[in-house]
């Protein structure tokens, strides 16, 4: 059963196939995909979102779609995804955080938003102990995001093994919130609302 989550503004949900159009769309975008090794195609776009959507249906959670209460529109992916040990990035295995928003609605904090719930679902449904989150050391909007979700820059930058040798994206940083830090910062803010 994949689970639904909502925030004031947004839902995040299971996949739906108009969601795929608008999805290779996002995924063709110079912008949006600046931090990745090249744009998508249709075709690979399309099998990034049937692979995300089995893994929800599997797990119930995963990269969930976001949509816009106000108006239902396909806005991106926010969520959880899980990296095994033979991943090659430190501390695996581990649940990482990640997003992906289409760029007409960047800069409308609904990334930081959406991962916030998500971290909620990851703290409180999962139990994880911890949650990750990595990025190109070049990719400073998706590291302020991390930092404004509570998560800390643990400096253990790795080079990341699916990047060739030498590539200008390769060096990668990694990030973490505990569950005891979220829980923290999280029982405050419902003390003080």
């Amino acid at each position: 059963m994949a689970h639904e989550l909502e925030t004031d503004r947004l839902i995040l949900r299971q996949w739906k196939s108009e969601d795929y159009p608008d999805y290779a769309r996002l995924n063709a975008d110079p912008d949006v995909m600046q931090y990745f090794p090249a744009v998508l195609s249709v075709q690979e776009s399309d099998a990034q979102a049937a692979r995300i959507t089995q893994l929800i249906a599997e797990r119930g959670w995963g990269f969930w779609a976001v949509e816009l209460k106000a108006t239902g529109q396909f806005i991106g992916f926010v969520g959880l995804h899980s990296q095994d040990e033979q991943s090659g990035i430190p501390n695996a295995p581990f649940i990482e955080i990640g997003w992906r928003i289409a760029k007409d609605y960047w800069g409308k904090g609904y990334a930081p938003e959406a991962a916030d719930k998500a971290l909620q679902f990851a703290f409180e449904e999962l139990m994880a102990p911890s949650i990750y989150a990595f990025t190109a050391l070049p990719n400073i909007p998706s590291q302020k995001v991390m930092e404004k979700i509570g998560m800390t820059n643990i400096g253990q930058d790795f080079d990341h093994p699916k990047l060739p040798t030498g590539h200008h994206l390769e060096r990668h940083c990694l990030y973490q919130i505990t569950r005891e830090t979220w829980l923290k910062s999280h029982v405050k803010a419902d003390f003080l609302a």
